[in-house]
C-alpha cells in the first residue's frame, strides 16, 4: 500500500469527538482534513480544514469529499455502508464497507464472529413475532437488543420470561433483535487493534471497563485481570481483524466469565471510548493510530507509559453551567479533554479525563474521588 504522507488532505464522515480527535491527530503530524458531517457546529467540523454540511448519503457531498481527499475513514458505524462503497471507487477508504457492514447488524457480527472461530455469548436472532414462539430456556434470562442502530444501552431491554421477550420486541418496535443469554461475569474488558495489513497490526493494552445505564463510566489500564486472559483478549481481537481483513482501528468489547473464560461481545470499527486512555498514557494514541493505517503507514508504538484511568464526562453534571473544572486542572497527573459541544443534554458524552499513576488502584482511587466532587457540585 503506497504511504500517504503529511500535507495531504484526509477525509472523515462525522464530526464529533472521535472526529475531533482524528482532526486533533492528523493536523498535529501535518495533514488536512475534511469532514462531512450534517451538523454545522460539529466538534470536529469546528477544528478541520474544510467541513462539508451534508448527509452521509448526498452524493454530490460524498463527491466533493472523494474528489478534494486522498483517503477517507469514519468515525462512526452507522454511516450508510454504501456511502463507503460509493468513496471507494474514487479514492482510498478504511475500514472497508464490508467491515462496518458487519458492525452495522448484531446479527451478522455475532455469527461473522462466530464463523471465525471465536466465542461470543449465547444467542438467538430474532427477526420476526414468530421467532419467539421458539423454546428460549436456553438464552433466558436475557437482554433483546435491536439488530441495528443500538448503542450505549439504547435499544436494549433485559427479560426473564418468554412474556417478557415477547413484550421487549414489541416495544423495540418489531425490528430485527438478538436475544443474548445474560452470562456470569467477572468484569468487561476491550482490546483495540491497529492494522495496516497482514503482518502489520499491533494491540493496545487492554482496558478493565465499567458501565453506568449502558454507557461506559470508567476504563482502568492496566485491566486488573491475570496475564494470561490479557494475552487470550490481545490474540483473539488480532485474529478477528485478520479474518476480517481489517484496515484501519478495531474495538473489541469482551466479557470475562466467572471462570475466567472470555466471548467477544461486539465490535466498533473505529476508535473507542475505552480507548480514550491512549491520548495521555501510550506512546502513540488510537487517533495517531487511525491516521497512520489510513495512510498505508505502520501502526505506532503503543506501550503503556503510565498505569491510568479514563473517566467519562456526561452531560448530567453541566446543569446549569460549567462544572468545576478549577478542581480538575489543579490535579498535574490529570488530563482534561473536553469535546467542544455546545449542548449538554443527560448522557451525552461531553468530554473525559485520564488520571495518571504509579499503580492502577491509586489512579483509580483520585479518579472516583474526582468524579464524585463533579457531581456533588452540580447537586
Amino acid at each position: 500500500m503506497k504511504h500517504i504522507l503529511p500535507n495531504a488532505m484526509l477525509g472523515i464522515l462525522g464530526g464529533g469527538q472521535l472526529g475531533r480527535m482524528f482532526t486533533m491527530a492528523a493536523r498535529a503530524i501535518g495533514y488536512r482534513v475534511t469532514v462531512l458531517d450534517p451538523d454545522p457546529d460539529s466538534p470536529a467540523g469546528s477544528l478541520a480544514d474544510a467541513h462539508i454540511v451534508a448527509g452521509y448519503d448526498d452524493l454530490a457531498a460524498l463527491d466533493r469529499l472523494a474528489e478534494t481527499s486522498v483517503a477517507v475513514t469514519t468515525e462512526f458505524e452507522n454511516v450508510p455502508a454504501e456511502s463507503l462503497r460509493h468513496l471507494a471507487r474514487k479514492t482510498r477508504v478504511s475500514p472497508s464497507a464490508e467491515s462496518v457492514a458487519i458492525a452495522q447488524d448484531r446479527i451478522r457480527e455475532k455469527r461473522y464472529i462466530s464463523d471465525a472461530g471465536l466465542t461470543v455469548a449465547p444467542f438467538l436472532a430474532i427477526e420476526s413475532a414468530e421467532d419467539l414462539d421458539q423454546d428460549l430456556n436456553g438464552h433466558l434470562p436475557g437482554i433483546l437488543k435491536l439488530a441495528r442502530l443500538g448503542y450505549d444501552g439504547k435499544g436494549q431491554v433485559r427479560v426473564k420470561t418468554p412474556e417478557e421477550a415477547k413484550a421487549a420486541f414489541a416495544r423495540l418496535g418489531r425490528k430485527s433483535c438478538v436475544l443474548e443469554r445474560l452470562l456470569n461475569l467477572r468484569t468487561e474488558i476491550s482490546v483495540i487493534v491497529a492494522r495496516t495489513g497482514p503482518g502489520e497490526a499491533i494491540t493496545f493494552p487492554v482496558a478493565e471497563n465499567r458501565h453506568e445505564s449502558g454507557i461506559l463510566d470508567i476504563s482502568i489500564v492496566p485491566a486488573r485481570i491475570g496475564g494470561d486472559i490479557a494475552a487470550e483478549a490481545r490474540n483473539m481481537a488480532l485474529r478477528l481483524a485478520e479474518a476480517m481483513d481489517y484496515i484501519g482501528v478495531l474495538a473489541v468489547e469482551f466479557f470475562v466469565l466467572e471462570n475466567g473464560d472470555l466471548c467477544i461481545n461486539e465490535i466498533a470499527p473505529r476508535p473507542h471510548n475505552s480507548g480514550h486512555y491512549t491520548l495521555d498514557a501510550c506512546l502513540t494514541s488510537q487517533f495517531e493510530q487511525q491516521v497512520r493505517t489510513l495512510c498505508g503507514l505502520p501502526p505506532g508504538d503503543t506501550r503503556l507509559l503510565s498505569p491510568v484511568v479514563m473517566v467519562n464526562l456526561l452531560g448530567d453534571i453541566w446543569r446549569d453551567d460549567e462544572p468545576a473544572w478549577d478542581k480538575l486542572l489543579s490535579e498535574p497527573n490529570v488530563m482534561l479533554h473536553l469535546y467542544g459541544k455546545k449542548t449538554a443534554r443527560i448522557g451525552r458524552k461531553m468530554g473525559h479525563f485520564n488520571v495518571l499513576a504509579e499503580d492502577a488502584e491509586s489512579a483509580l482511587a483520585q479518579a472516583l474521588e474526582l468524579k464524585s466532587m463533579l457531581q456533588e457540585s452540580k447537586a
